[in-house]
């Protein structure tokens, strides 16, 4: 090539410029530019369209896709271009991994690289799930999270019914402690439940139960069962007409035992006592309270008073005569208190006038005359004067009374016996008074 050089030289001993001009024939000097996936434009400074010699300037244009270092680069001096002048693929910065997650791209960190995120088991993907490498070397979306949303699993037990026991309203129910089961980081709190632990005793009925668990993210994940307690009964018994029942336990479940008693005056007829039994029938046979037959028949006074004996009270009231003013203030006065003398299991034996004119009764059935002079001597009441005698079920002599007195005093004086206390107890339960 031809071209003209011009030097400016500084002349020491004379100051001044001389400028020198001279034409040289150049070579090629810078290595011809070749630019893969690019294209390469070339201009010397006077416009000659050049692409190697000293001086000329190479616009650099890239593909899409790709970048070079410089857009423009010269033929140095040094016979070398001022830069790189290559066209490399762009290039995205890595991405960061997700914790509990990844990612899969189809082409790198190059541009238009493709990359999809995804998530451990058990975790939810919040954000953007794909993420391209755009020209301008960011990434299209940022990296997403992985979010435990899975709640964990458990399974609660199976229970059957269970039966209670013979004599027993509960029964014990047994089961194990499910455990959870976390599809994300397995990490869970302990097994929390509502209602009674196992082993434990369940009264009769339906009993809800659930178990609770959550993982670290607060997660929750429960489950519900039911304890199911059954009671065998047999069919409902009643006390008698006249009697007591009391029973233990609930009165009508296996194992259950009823009692019997008759109010005074009334024996008990069949089983005092029955059971509950496996087959779900009472042991036995029906109770029932018969009225005392009482036999004025007997040789002696003790053979008739043994009829009483822990059945009865007796209250004997004896007078020389029927007009006697005594005998019939105390008979008038009991007249008006028969529902307190039932209640209190009381029999009145009346004993008028003197042997062999003396005539006993009770209530409407008489007594011989001779069994009615025993029962003064057995008891020594005397003929000719008022006396009451008020003997308990231990035919024991309790209380004598020289003159009469009001059922209120009777009656006060009979509820301070022992035995009158449990009787009250039993007449209360059940609902027995005078009131009523």
């Amino acid at each position: 090539y031809r071209h003209k050089i011009c030097i400016n030289l500084l002349i020491n001993y004379s100051l001044r410029k001389e400028f020198f001009c001279q034409s040289y024939q150049w070579t090629p000097w810078c290595t011809p530019i070749k630019v893969k996936h690019g294209d390469v434009s070339c201009r010397t400074s006077r416009g000659e369209h050049y692409r190697n010699v000293m001086g000329t300037r190479c616009k650099i244009r890239c593909k899409q896709g790709y970048e070079s270092q410089s857009s423009e680069v010269v033929c140095m001096a040094s016979k070398h271009w001022s830069s790189n002048y290559a066209c490399r693929e762009i290039r995205c910065p890595k991405l960061n991994m997700p914790v509990n997650g990844g990612y899969k791209c189809s082409d790198g960190s190059y541009f238009n690289s493709r990359c999809e995120f995804f998530c451990s088991a058990g975790f939810s993907l919040k954000g953007q799930t794909i993420a391209t490498c755009q020209h301008s070397k960011s990434w299209s979306a940022g990296v997403p999270i992985c979010v435990d949303m899975d709640p964990p699993k458990i399974k609660c037990p199976n229970l059957k019914d269970k039966w209670a026991e013979p004599g027993k309203l509960t029964a014990r129910v047994t089961w194990d402690t499910p455990e959870g089961v976390d599809t994300a980081d397995g990490i869970l709190t302990d097994v929390t439940l509502k209602g009674k632990p196992s082993k434990s005793d369940f009264p009769e009925g339906l009993h809800k139960m659930s178990y609770t668990v959550l993982d670290r993210a607060g997660n929750k994940g429960s489950c519900r069962f039911t304890v199911r307690v059954r009671v065998r009964r047999c069919s409902p018994l009643f006390a008698p007409d006249n009697g007591y029942m009391k029973c233990d336990s609930d009165g009508d479940n296996y194992g259950a035992t009823c009692e019997f008693t008759c109010t005074g005056g009334y024996e008990l007829q069949g089983s005092a006592a029955r059971v509950c039994q496996s087959g779900l029938t009472w042991s036995g046979s029906d109770t029932t309270c018969a009225a005392m037959n009482i036999n004025v028949g007997v040789r002696t006074a003790a053979a008739l008073l043994d009829q009483f004996y822990e059945k009865r009270r007796l209250l004997i009231i004896s007078a020389p005569t029927a007009a006697n003013h005594n005998y019939r203030f105390q008979m008038t006065n009991l007249q008006h208190a028969q529902c307190g003398l039932d209640l209190r299991h009381v029999t009145v034996i009346e004993l008028v006038g003197t042997y062999p004119a003396q005539i006993g009764r009770i209530r409407h059935r008489l007594l011989p005359p001779a069994l009615a002079l025993q029962i003064r001597i057995l008891l020594r009441i005397p003929q000719r004067s008022f006396q009451m005698v008020l003997v308990d079920k231990q035919g024991m002599d309790k209380q004598r009374y020289p003159f009469p007195i009001t059922s209120a005093e009777l009656f006060t004086t009979i509820d301070t016996f022992p035995l009158r206390k449990d009787e009250m107890v039993l007449q209360q339960e059940a609902g027995q008074n005078c009131q009523s």
